[in-house]
This record gives structure tokens, sequence and C-alpha cells, in this order.
């Protein structure tokens, strides 16, 4: 388990700002396969078929409650794309990564 997937989201102080590009650059050696877009973090899934996407969405969904960090998803029948972004701040936060790390706990790679 990685570092990140052991901590828990956090609210934002007001006036908080997004990560720079080197820790954004750093905190992504810690995520396989996600990539830095723009004003957040985003990777693909495939699947076999829509049941098995669906129940992925559905962890991604109980993930998020859980730590009150919600991502963009773009769901196909067996694909998902899964972006995380810090709204409050207007980029990147660490609680993007701690949700990241999280989905890749699911093993779905």
């Amino acid at each position: 388990m990685s570092l990140l997937a052991e901590k828990h989201c956090q609210p934002l102080p007001a006036g908080t700002a997004p990560l720079g590009r080197t820790q954004v650059e750093s905190l992504l050696r810690e995520v396989p396969g996600w990539t830095y877009a723009g004003q957040g973090i985003a990777k693909t899934w495939s699947f076999r078929n829509y049941h098995e996407t669906m129940a992925f969405v559905n962890a991604v969904a109980w993930i998020a409650h859980r730590e009150d960090h919600h991502p963009d998803m773009n769901i196909g029948y067996n694909r998902c794309c899964v972006e995380f972004s810090t709204h409050s701040v207007g980029g990147v936060s660490e609680n993007d990564f701690i949700c990241a790390a999280k989905l890749e706990e699911l093993g779905a790679s």
C-alpha cells in the first residue's frame, strides 16, 4: 500500500494554492499511469465489458464519497476515464493524489 493511499483527504483552507509543476511531477511517480492534464490528473482504465466498467465506477463513487473528493468521469462500454482536480484551489492538490492512490489500490489497472 502506498503512503498516499493510507492518507485521507483534508479540507483545504481558503487561499490554498494548487501544487506546483515540480510537486505534481514528483507525486505522479507514486500513481502509475496517471497523467497531469493541466488543471487535474487523469487515468483511463479498460475493462472486458459494461458490467466490469460499472463495478469500477461504483467503487470509484464509494471512495469519492468516503473521501468527500469527487472526480469527473467519462464512462463508455468498456472504459472509464477518471480525472481529479481540486476546484477550490483551481488546480491539483494532494487530495487528488490521495484519491488516485486509493483507486490504484483497487487493482483495476
